[in-house]
């Protein structure tokens, strides 16, 4: 029913690797990081350089082979916005010098953010709103994440997908299995720099509210528990057994979660994309960044089908099948 007809995507300049790390933290190795998440560098945006900046450098990429005059409508999902207002949306339609006449919107989610924008993308083609959408998933957590929080730097880097979703009359109608536990929010959470704040800190948590804060644990025990579930459910609605997937393509969160998902859901290894070695946790934008990697690869072919799985920060989960 949908296709995503083009992905590109823009990482930063300045590039923080495994060594870097070890020079500001001795007392991790640079092999020690590579063996526990897979990660052996990633890109972190200028101090000056925000979502918006990123998300054009992506964009103005599609737009070399795709007619920027057909896009109907802007759906950007970050967690890191340029401003809290206006919409990141609008100011990027006029940046990329787009139509006036089309629908531009934030949605703030993180890991599920780009099956939530497919799954938002279809609602708009289906209803006929719109005949090309470009989806962005743009974020910047290293603004986030507190100088000497180690963990969380050596995970995440900052990057930018801009994908382009129209119709596709020829492929299935292929659902899609969404999830949302709000009791978990506080495990993955900047705590101040909105308009709440009664918050009361977690006594452990040694860095500023400002900054973000993982408890990597239960981040942990949430997806164990979760995503073999929907990875079950997402087939059984479709209608699919594991042998009709060619490709499983999971939020790429760190290597040691994702292998420990793929042995539980019992998928294939030559079924089971990973691929953050160089680019690290891009938050809404790792699931893009592998299927563009996958092309690039000549690994995707007419008529594949991939099951994309998304979770993280919310909680949140979601999951569908693409076919290309």
């Amino acid at each position: 029913m949908i296709k995503i007809s083009k992905i590109e995507y823009y990482l930063p300049e300045l590039v923080l690797t495994n060594m870097d790390l070890e020079k500001e933290f001795p007392e991790w190795s640079s092999e020690r990081i590579q063996e526990k998440v897979g990660i052996s560098q990633r890109h972190i945006s200028a101090e000056n350089q925000t979502v918006l900046d990123l998300a054009i450098q992506s964009s103005e990429k599609i737009f070399k082979e795709y007619d920027r005059d057909k896009i109907d409508f802007i759906l950007f999902c970050t967690q890191s916005p340029d401003y809290f207002l206006p919409t990141t949306a609008c100011i990027l339609q006029d940046k990329l010098g787009l139509r006036k006449n089309i629908g531009a919107m934030d949605f703030n989610l993180g890991c599920s953010g780009f099956v939530y924008g497919l799954a938002i993308a279809k609602g708009l083609l289906v209803a006929g709103v719109a005949k090309s959408v470009l989806l962005v998933t743009s974020e910047t957590y290293s603004k986030h994440i507190n100088p000497k929080d180690k963990g969380n730097r050596c995970i995440f880097g900052d990057a930018s997908a801009s994908a382009i979703i129209e119709k596709n009359e020829n492929a299935g109608d292929y659902k899609f299995c969404l999830g949302t536990d709000g009791s978990g929010a506080e495990n993955l959470m900047v705590k101040k720099g909105a308009f709440r704040t009664d918050f009361t800190l977690n006594p452990n948590h040694e860095f500023n509210p400002e900054n973000l804060y993982m408890n990597g644990p239960e981040i942990f025990n949430f997806t164990i528990e979760k995503i073999p579930g929907l990875v079950k459910e997402t087939m059984e609605v479709n209608g699919f057994t594991m042998d009709d997937i060619d490709y499983f393509v999971f939020h790429q969160a760190n290597s040691f979660m994702l292998n420990y998902l793929r042995r539980k859901t019992k998928i294939p290894a030559e079924k089971f994309y990973i691929n953050m070695e160089e680019t690290g946790n891009t938050v809404s934008a790792t699931i893009p960044i592998a299927l563009k990697n996958m092309m690039n690869e000549g690994m995707l072919k007419k008529g594949d089908k991939v099951l994309l799985a998304g979770f993280g920060v919310g909680y949140s989960w979601g999951a569908t099948i693409v076919e290309f």
